[in-house]
């Protein structure tokens, strides 16, 4: 229970310090609004991104035989251990404008990806979407092969295989990777500060908002960290731990 304390104190902390009496004006103040709703519009992109890559991504490293399998594994992950800002860097040298991918993007297209909302995106991608891959990589290596195998010499098509009966297995999973990766998108500041910058209205979200907020306005930060963690708290509590098992089980294949 001691050490129960090393979390438990700090969150109190916040919510003793609270300015509660201010909570209706401090949450309808401008900056506050548009920091929360540009921190929901670009996590939800950053979660239906990440499912279209990340699902893929997660069925080759279970399923193909791939070399480097696992070179490949340590490498889709290796941003959830990184320091974020060190994302940001490289994100940066890979799409700024004088970047390897950015700079014909910027010669050819007249795209700049820097201090955008799309670059909020990418950066909450790039450290979020690891938590999606790791967990259906884990489901997908605990489906039973049988009943696939049983489908194909029924006669369905990969494809039908895939989608009658691998995907229902592994919806569970799916929606846990979602909704971590989502969780995990709404907090980035490192990479975000780092590769977007922190502009009001476009690339400021509600992590970056409070940490200049803690410089000027004490209570203000107090709140927009509150809504945060009560917004992290949900989303453990009601996966109830589920995706603990499936995080540390799919690291040995």
């Amino acid at each position: 229970m001691c050490g129960a304390l090393v979390f438990v104190v700090p969150m109190a902390a916040l919510v003793v310090r609270a300015p509660w009496r201010s909570v209706g004006e401090l949450v309808t103040s401008g900056p506050i609004r548009s920091a929360l709703w540009l921190s929901i519009v670009t996590s939800v992109v950053a979660a239906l991104v990440s499912i279209v890559f990340g699902v893929p991504l997660a069925w080759v490293l279970a399923r193909s035989r791939l070399p480097g399998r696992r070179l490949l594994r340590a490498i889709c992950t290796l941003s959830m251990v990184l320091p974020p800002v060190v994302g940001g860097v490289a994100l940066f040298l890979a799409f700024g404008r004088r970047g390897l991918v950015g700079g014909s993007l910027d010669r050819w297209f007249g795209v700049t990806l820097p201090f955008t909302t799309p670059a909020v995106v990418m950066a909450q991608v790039f450290v979020a979407m690891p938590f999606l891959v790791l967990t259906v990589d884990a489901a997908l290596e605990q489906v039973d092969g049988r009943f696939e195998d049983a489908a194909r010499t029924l006669g369905g098509s990969e494809w039908y295989v895939f989608r009658r009966v691998t995907l229902p297995a592994i919806r569970p999973a799916i929606v846990t990777g979602v909704v971590l990766t989502w969780a995990r998108a709404l907090g980035e500041f490192g990479a975000t500060i780092t590769f977007a910058g922190s502009l009001p209205g476009v690339t400021r979200t509600m992590p970056l908002e409070t940490y200049l907020a803690l410089e000027t306005d004490l209570d203000r930060a107090v709140l927009l960290s509150l809504v945060l963690v009560a917004i992290s708290f949900a989303v453990l509590y009601g996966l109830r731990g589920r995706w603990v098992g499936a995080a540390l089980s799919g690291g040995g294949a």
